[in-house]
């Protein structure tokens, strides 16, 4: 049996973490090599959990590798933003992306057969490219396009309710699992492309109040860093001059 392309994706992607390739993405979002290694195993295993939450009128379970774990990933990584603006930016693409796969399951065709592309891929590309432009960072785009994805099936299923349509819905269960790992990708590395750069073709990032959004997110952490070094050591420079200073006295 062949492995979904979401599964193929996060199994990559583990590995390149696991070899600390992905280490300057993940600092930019705020995560260590442990963390996102615990969220890509715990999705995998989660996604062959399904948690039934109604069977009339509507049969509603939820994926919990594919809609919970990466749901609470998100609302973590929001907590974790610096600034409203970027909290701002994260719920707007989040409902863009749900916005526009919404009208893309009324207006693109039921049959993948008759579409040029794989539809999990347009719907990941699609999304993962609206949730960066609308969250404008590696982390917003993140956010963004995996809320939206997961608040599309929501909406997905109230719209069956609200209908009376007699039908199924694994929130975060089935292509929607591929979707969200697609869409995450995306914006992500759209995010990381760009920003990179951008940051060459101004000689690097911009410190200060008047810095572009989302180009260097956390440059006010790595200059508070730098001071907190700087004040670690100089107490240690002060206790050796000290210590020369003694010494020099007790040879007199």
């Amino acid at each position: 049996m062949s492995l979904p392309i979401g599964m193929i994706i996060l199994l990559v992607i583990g590995v390149l973490v696991y070899f600390g390739c992905a280490q300057r993405i993940l600092d930019r979002m705020r995560m260590t090599d442990k963390q996102a290694l615990l969220f890509i195993a715990g999705i995998v295993i989660g996604s062959f959990i399904d948690i039934p939450l109604m069977t009339t009128p509507v049969e509603v379970s939820v994926n919990v590798g594919g809609a919970v774990l990466p749901a609470l990933l998100s609302i973590w990584l929001t907590a974790k933003a610096d600034e409203p603006a970027e909290r701002i930016r994260a719920v707007l693409a989040a409902l863009l992306v749900a916005g526009a796969v919404w009208l893309g399951s009324r207006y693109l065709p039921y049959e993948p057969e008759t579409m040029f592309l794989d539809p999990k891929l347009i719907y990941g590309i699609s999304a993962g490219l609206i949730a960066y432009l609308a969250g404008r960072s590696r982390r917003s785009a993140f956010i963004g396009g995996v809320l939206g994805i997961i608040l599309s099936d929501i909406v997905h299923m109230l719209t069956l309710i609200s209908a009376g349509i007699p039908g199924t819905t694994d929130i975060g269960g089935a292509g929607a699992f591929d979707v969200i790992i697609i869409t995450g990708l995306v914006g992500v590395m759209v995010a990381e492309v760009v920003g990179e750069t951008r940051e060459k073709l101004q000689g690097g990032p911009v410190l200060g109040p008047h810095r572009p959004e989302g180009l260097y997110e956390f440059s006010k952490e790595l200059t508070e860093r730098d001071s907190r070094k700087a004040a670690a050591k100089a107490p240690a420079s002060l206790n050796n001059d000290k210590a020369c200073k003694n010494r020099g006295d007790d040879s007199e």
